[in-house]
C-alpha cells in the first residue's frame, strides 16, 4: 500500500479553491433562477389555472422524474439540433439553465406545501378585515410560509452546489473538472478526489451553519 502524497495533496488545494467562486456563481445564479419559477409554479399549482395546470404538472413531472444528468445533456447536445440558436450557448449556461429547471420543480412543491401550511382561518380572517388577496399573501401568508419553507430551500442550495459538479461533463472546468484535470495528469487519483470532496465537504458544512443561524433568528421572531 502506498502513502498519500501529502505534499501533492497540500499544492492542490489552493488551484481548486481558485475555481470555487465559478461554483458558487452557477449556484447562485440557478438558485435565484429558481426560486422565482418555482414560486410562479406554486402559485399556480393552488390557483389550479385549467390547461395551465396540466403544463405545470407535465412540467414538474418530468424534471422530478428524469436524472439531472440526462436533463444536461439533453440541454447542451440535444436541443441545439432542433433548435439553432441554442447551438451558441457554452456549458456554463446550459448548466445553469438545467440546474433551474430541474431543481424548480422540487421546490415548487415544497412552496407549494408550505403555503398550503398556513392556517385556513389566517386566510379567512384576512379576507374578513378586507385585504385583497396580494395583501393576504404579501403580508400574512407568505412570511409564515418562508418560514417553513427555509430549511427545505437551503437544503436544494446544498445538493444544488454539489450538482454543479456535473457541469464537467459539458466541458466546464470547474471544481470536479479542475480535478478531473489535475489526477489525469499526476496519476494521483485517490489523492485529488479526497482534496476536492474535503472542499465540497467544507463548502456545505459553511453553509449549514449559515442555515442553523438563519434558523434560529426565524425562531426567535415567532417566540412567545
Amino acid at each position: 500500500m502506498q502513502p498519500l502524497d501529502l505534499d501533492y495533496m497540500l499544492g492542490l488545494v489552493p488551484v481548486l479553491l481558485g475555481y470555487v467562486p465559478l461554483t458558487l456563481a452557477m449556484a447562485l445564479a440557478s438558485m435565484a433562477l429558481a426560486l422565482v419559477l418555482a414560486s410562479l409554479l406554486a402559485v399556480e399549482r393552488i390557483l389550479r389555472i385549467p390547461v395551465l395546470d396540466q403544463a405545470v404538472m407535465l412540467f414538474i413531472s418530468f424534471f422530478r422524474g428524469t436524472p439531472l444528468l440526462v436533463q444536461l445533456f439533453l440541454f447542451y447536445y440535444g436541443l441545439p439540433q432542433l433548435v439553432s440558436f441554442l447551438a451558441q450557448i457554452n456549458g456554463v449556461t446550459a448548466a445553469i439553465m438545467g440546474l433551474t429547471l430541474h431543481f424548480s420543480a422540487y421546490m415548487a412543491e415544497s412552496i407549494r406545501a408550505a403555503i398550503l401550511g398556513v392556517d385556513r382561518s389566517q386566510w379567512e380572517a384576512s379576507m374578513a378585515v378586507g385585504m385583497t388577496r396580494g395583501q393576504m399573501l404579501r403580508r400574512i401568508v407568505l412570511p409564515q410560509a418562508s418560514r417553513v419553507a427555509a430549511p427545505t430551500l437551503v437544503n436544494y442550495f446544498i445538493d444544488m452546489i454539489k450538482s454543479t459538479s456535473l457541469a464537467f461533463t459539458l466541458g466546464v472546468t470547474e471544481m470536479m473538472g479542475a480535478t478531473q484535470k489535475e489526477a489525469a495528469g499526476s496519476f494521483l487519483y485517490f489523492e485529488s478526489f479526497i482534496v476536492v470532496a474535503i472542499l465540497y465537504w467544507g463548502i456545505v458544512e459553511v453553509l449549514s451553519y449559515g442555515q442553523r443561524l438563519l434558523e434560529g433568528r426565524m425562531e426567535q421572531a415567532y417566540a412567545r
